[in-house]
């Protein structure tokens, strides 16, 4: 196929509010360098980390939640240290860590038969320095699916066979590949667990996940959402506001975080464990260190992704075992009214966002 010379796409041009999001269609497409591949973007879908990305959230300098900012940012102050890694974020930035479509062109040192591949995009992945740990999130430090096309390394361009559609698959790589994380990072099996902002796309995919793997599910949420979550698979629900049980549960995945978090420690068992890759109550939480070692609890952080993750996640979507929550889908060009809508947390699951005509 003959491609273009210039896309469409929604770019981030700095940290700060909605105003930072601007629609370009003098975008140039890029080309794959070597050992990459050229994706034709069919669909993409909204994540926390696009809004504390935008606003700088991931800045030390923030102490809040991650709502206090998702409108108006939190001014210049994140600008040395806004992105995930601690750096700065280099601007302007095609945001959009979710990714289905199709491989169109590749470059040096890789196959000419991967033209023409279905493909999801690692969202998080690791990078050749050879440092521990060392990655790289699809649209924060490299373009991501808010663009007609993007580019990735071959090896973590991974081909699905799948009869859904390019934005049902879209809501799968980021929210479940975390949660998909958190549970093999704390070693979950037929346990009890509390999965808290459970009606978010990270905590209903922890749903899913937690129940393929034969687990007692507890989902922390609102009695308005609590009906839809059992229907996903959680066992019970306990409200967001209400008394946790206490010592009741061997793990707790949690997003949230906050004046919350103690009651979250509270509700395990003696030798159980805490699990994050969240915050968004804030990042700011009192542990009594006496609780942690007199009560054997382990907690664990969850944010790099060894390569598994991701293809066990492709395994998952092409036996069926777990299934898209799409609340809604906008096309790309209305990506501003989609976070506004996003932001209202009114909605169980993801946000899709068209990206091919």
């Amino acid at each position: 196929m003959t491609l273009p010379k210039t896309m469409k796409g929604v770019v981030l041009t700095g940290h700060g509010g909605l105003d930072k999001l601007q629609w370009r269609e003098d975008l140039p497409v890029p080309a794959p360098a070597a050992g990459e591949v050229l994706v034709r973007v069919g669909a993409a879908a909204l994540n926390n980390t696009d809004v504390n990305t935008r606003t700088g959230w991931y800045s030390k300098t923030v102490r809040g939640d991650t709502a206090s900012g998702a409108a108006e940012g939190y001014g210049g102050g994140a600008d040395a240290d806004g992105a995930w890694s601690g750096a700065a974020l280099i601007f302007p930035r095609v945001q959009g860590a979710d990714v289905c479509g199709e491989v169109v062109a590749v470059g040096a040192q890789v196959p000419q038969d991967r033209i023409g591949e279905r493909v999801l995009l690692r969202s998080m992945h690791s990078t050749e320095s050879g440092r521990h740990m060392d990655f790289h999130t699809l649209g924060s430090e490299r373009d991501g699916g808010f663009a007609q096309y993007t580019t990735m390394p071959a090896r973590h361009a991974i081909p699905v066979r799948s009869d859904l559609s390019d934005v049902e698959l879209a809501t799968f790589p980021c929210a479940f590949s975390t949660a998909e994380g958190m549970i093999q990072r704390a070693g979950l099996g037929a346990e009890n667990v509390l999965i808290t902002g459970a009606s978010g796309g990270v905590g209903s995919a922890a749903i899913q996940l937690a129940k393929r793997r034969g687990a007692h599910v507890t989902a922390l949420t609102t009695a308005g959402k609590a009906a839809a979550l059992k229907d996903l698979g959680a066992d019970e629900t306990l409200d967001r506001d209400g008394r946790l049980p206490d010592k009741a549960f061997d793990l707790a995945i949690d997003l949230v975080g906050g004046s919350g978090w103690a009651l979250v420690i509270d509700s395990l068992k003696n030798g159980g464990r805490y699990v994050t890759a969240g915050a968004i109550a804030g990042p700011i939480v009192e542990l009594d260190l006496r609780t942690l070692y007199l009560r054997d609890l382990s907690l664990f952080g969850s944010t790099y992704q060894p390569d598994n993750v991701f293809t066990d996640l492709v395994g998952y979507i092409e036996a069926q075992e777990i299934r898209p929550l799409l609340a809604a889908t906008y096309p790309l060009h209305e990506l501003r009214q989609a976070q506004e809508v996003f932001l209202s947390k009114t909605h169980i699951g993801k946000i899709g966002i068209q990206v091919r005509d």
